[in-house]
C-alpha cells in the first residue's frame, strides 16, 4: 500500500472513530426529541388534571418540546398508574397522581399491577392539600378535646364522612380515632360535594375534607373546624391547630400530588426532568396559579417523594389492619 493510501486510510479510521465517540454524546443530548406524555389518572376537569393542565407548559419550555395531557381515569387510579408503569422508560412518559395511586391506594388494592415503589421513579412533589375535621353547626362541640370528651361520654353517638371508602379523608378518620381513643362510625361518600352537602343538612355530625372544599363553609359559619391532620397548620387556616397541638399523638396525613416515570430512566434522563421540574416549580405564575387554587406547593424532589412513600405505605397498611379497610 503507497503512503498515500495508507494516509487515506488512517484518515478514513479516525474519522469512523470520532463519529463512534460521539455517538452516544448526540444520543444523550438528543433528549427529549419528541413530545412527552404525562398520564393523568382522573377525568378531565378534576384538580389533578388542572394541576398537569398548568404544569404542562411551562414544564415543556424547560424542556424544549411539548407536553401531551393525556386522562386515563379508572379503578381508583389503577388503570393510569398501570400504564405509566409498563410503559418504557424513556422519559416520554410520565404519570402525575395523587397519594391514593402510591400508598392508599395499593393498601386497600393489594392485587393492582403495579408496584408503588419498584415500578416508578419518582421526579418531583408538586404539592397538596390539608385536611381538616368539621363539625355541623348543630354539633355542641368547639375543639378536638371538647369531640373526645362527649364522644367517650356517649359511645357511638358520632358518625364522620369521607369524600371514598379506602381514600385518604378515610385513613385521616380512623387514625383519629385511634390518636383520642374514641369511637365514631366511618360513612363513606363518592366524592368530596355529597359529603359536605350532608353535614351542611345534618345527615351526618362530622366530615373529614381538604381545606379548599370546606373553606367558604368555614367562612360563611355553617360549619365548624376542629383540627387539621396535617404536621403544620394550614395557611388558609391559621387559627385552627394540628392534632398534636390539640394534644394527641397520631401521624401527619394529607393528600398530595407528585410526578413519576417508569422506573429504569437513563441517568441523563432522570436528571434533565427533575431539573426541568424543579425550574417549573420554581416559576412565579405557576405559584400564584397553584396558590390561588387553594393548592400548598410543597417544593419536594424524588427524594422527598420516594421517602414520603416509604414511610406512608407501612403506616397505611397497619392503620388498614387495624380498621379493617378494603376496597369496595
Amino acid at each position: 500500500m503507497s503512503n498515500r493510501s495508507n494516509r487515506h486510510f488512517l484518515a478514513t479510521a479516525l474519522v469512523g472513530a470520532s463519529l463512534l465517540a460521539a455517538a452516544p454524546l448526540q444520543a444523550q443530548t438528543a433528549y427529549p426529541a419528541r413530545p412527552i406524555q404525562l398520564v393523568v389518572p382522573f377525568p378531565a376537569g378534576g384538580n389533578t388534571d388542572y394541576v398537569a393542565r398548568l404544569l404542562a407548559p411551562v414544564l415543556g419550555e424547560k424542556l424544549g418540546t411539548s407536553i401531551v395531557i393525556e386522562n386515563r381515569s379508572g379503578g381508583g387510579t389503577t388503570i393510569g398508574a398501570s400504564y405509566v408503569a409498563k410503559a418504557a422508560a424513556d422519559g416520554y412518559t410520565l404519570l402525575i397522581s395523587s397519594g391514593s395511586t402510591f400508598t392508599s391506594g395499593p393498601v386497600v388494592m393489594p392485587n393492582v399491577s403495579y408496584d408503588p415503589i419498584k415500578s416508578f421513579e419518582p421526579i418531583g412533589m408538586v404539592g397538596g392539600n390539608t385536611l381538616v375535621l368539621v363539625a355541623g353547626k348543630q354539633v355542641p362541640v368547639n375543639t378536638l378535646q371538647e369531640l373526645a370528651a362527649a364522644a367517650k361520654a356517649r359511645p357511638d353517638a358520632y358518625n364522620y364522612a369521607s369524600f371514598g371508602n379506602g381514600s385518604t379523608a378515610h385513613f385521616a378518620g380512623e387514625m383519629l380515632k385511634r390518636a383520642t381513643g374514641i369511637s365514631m362510625m366511618h360513612v363513606p361518600y363518592k366524592g368530596s360535594a355529597p359529603a359536605m352537602n350532608d353535614l351542611l343538612g345534618g345527615q351526618v355530625q362530622l366530615n373529614i375534607d381538604t381545606v379548599p372544599a370546606a373553606l367558604p363553609h368555614i367562612k360563611e359559619g355553617r360549619i365548624k373546624p376542629l383540627v387539621v391532620t396535617s404536621a403544620v397548620r394550614s395557611p388558609q387556616l391559621p387559627d385552627v391547630p394540628t392534632l398534636k397541638e390539640a394534644g394527641f399523638d397520631a401521624a401527619p396525613i394529607s393528600t398530595w400530588v407528585a410526578v413519576v416515570a417508569p422506573r429504569g430512566l437513563p441517568a441523563d434522563v432522570s436528571t434533565r426532568l427533575q431539573a426541568a421540574f424543579k425550574a417549573t416549580m420554581a416559576d412565579a405564575t405557576v405559584r400564584e396559579k397553584l396558590t390561588a387554587s387553594g393548592f400548598e406547593i410543597r417544593d419536594g424532589d424524588a427524594n422527598a417523594v420516594a421517602k414520603l412513600i416509604a414511610e406512608e405505605l407501612p403506616r397505611l397498611r397497619e392503620v388498614a389492619r387495624q380498621a379493617n379497610i378494603t376496597a369496595e
